[in-house]
């Protein structure tokens, strides 16, 4: 074991030419500098934080959710089936046309009615409004929270107006406790997600928003250990200031509020264009890549922080390409049209009949505004 954790942290990969671990290890009295056993707090306090969630939601989002007449909904539950519950969980949830043939004519059942098991039987396992409400108001109080916090920790600092400050003696910068604290429970909040995505609403972005929460781990954690806290905590800031905007605005979709609903979609499309795709990569990105190129010079780790940098930023090309889809159809079509990631689907053929009937009626086309369609896609799919 001695010998892996030499290996694993050597110097000449995790820190700048000239400085070692000993050099950091024993400072002068009253300074502090990262360390790596500081993170291991963040672990009970990840299980913490998920117990202080179930509590939340329970105890302060569900009461919400019921004064604003989001009730817990009850889905049709499918007929139970023992050949089609397995075909379900082993084969397809959505057999194609050769399936269902085969289906009908091994149970004598008719195709229609076969087709209806199977949405009714998915269905069954969608979450219901109130319980997104719930999850989504729990994430909107905390990026709003962590954000007011980690702003007035950096507000006041140098090197959120000159990120050349962020180089300046590296490594041997003090950590003060509020930054300390910012850290640890930002850190602790993104395994408590990295955790729970397994029993959260299942969305199609799962497997991007697992490889967003496996880089974000790495990357705090890696900032923290090398002292790089400066540009590690302004790129934080950056990521937290419009996530609570998304969250609003899916708890105004969820809540049937129209205009408020379009209006943050709007702000949270302004802000996350503007702090990722414009702030992220003239602050965090340049700063790293260049000015600490030119301050300290490039060694091993700096090559991986980079990397990880670089990851987060495919990312947010990524969500806003969507984002800027969505909007696009908004503008051009005057809403948009129902879109095939939709959480809820029809429980019968009669119910997807109609669906298409409203929706292409004049009634519905002045019933719903785009960006509130837009909205709801993003809602019911994103989680930053």
């Amino acid at each position: 074991m001695a010998a892996i954790s030499a290996w694993f942290w050597n110097e000449r990969f995790w820190l700048p030419h000239n400085v070692t671990w000993a050099d950091l290890a024993d400072p002068a009295p009253g300074v502090e500098y990262p360390k790596a056993g500081h993170l291991l707090s963040a672990l009970p306090l990840a299980l913490g934080i998920f117990a202080v969630r179930i509590l939340f939601e329970r105890f302060i989002a569900g009461p919400c959710a019921a004064a604003l007449h989001i009730q817990v909904e009850k889905s049709r539950r499918a007929t139970p089936n023992a050949v089609l519950e397995k075909v379900f969980t082993s084969i397809t949830k959505s057999p194609d046309s050769r399936h269902l043939d085969g289906l009908s004519k091994q149970l004598d059942w008719e195709v229609r009615k076969v087709q209806r098991w199977f949405r009714q039987r998915r269905n069954q396992d969608k979450p219901s409004t109130h319980t997104k409400f719930c999850e989504s108001m729990w994430r909107f109080v905390f990026y709003l929270c962590i954000f007011t916090y980690g702003m007035r920790v950096i507000w006041q600092s140098s090197w959120i107006w000159d990120t050349r400050q962020c180089w300046m003696n590296y490594p041997y910068q003090v950590l003060t406790s509020e930054m300390y604290h910012y850290y640890v429970i930002e850190l602790a909040f993104y395994w408590s997600l990295m955790f729970s995505q397994f029993t959260d609403i299942q969305r199609k972005d799962f497997l991007i928003m697992f490889v967003h929460h496996l880089a974000t781990i790495s990357l705090i954690s890696f900032s923290y250990v090398t002292n790089m806290v400066r540009v590690g905590s302004l790129t934080m800031a950056i990521h937290d200031s419009s996530d609570f905007l998304l969250e609003a605005a899916k708890l105004a979709n969820y809540a049937k509020y129209q205009r408020i609903c379009d209006f943050l979609f709007v702000v949270f499309a302004i802000c996350f264009f503007g702090t990722r795709l414009v702030i992220y990569p003239l602050w965090s990105i340049k700063s790293t890549v260049f000015e600490s190129w030119e301050i300290i010079g490039p060694y091993p780790s700096w090559w991986l922080f980079c990397s990880l940098l670089m990851v987060l930023q495919v990312l947010h090309v990524i969500w806003s390409y969507l984002i800027a889809r969505i909007a696009l159809k908004a503008i051009m079509r005057g809403k948009v049209a129902k879109d095939v990631r939709s959480d809820i689907e029809s429980s019968s053929d009669d119910e997807t009949s109609s669906a298409r009937r409203n929706t292409s009626s004049p009634k519905s086309e002045n019933g719903t505004n785009g960006h509130l369609t837009g909205t709801k896609a993003w809602a019911q799919n994103h989680n930053s």
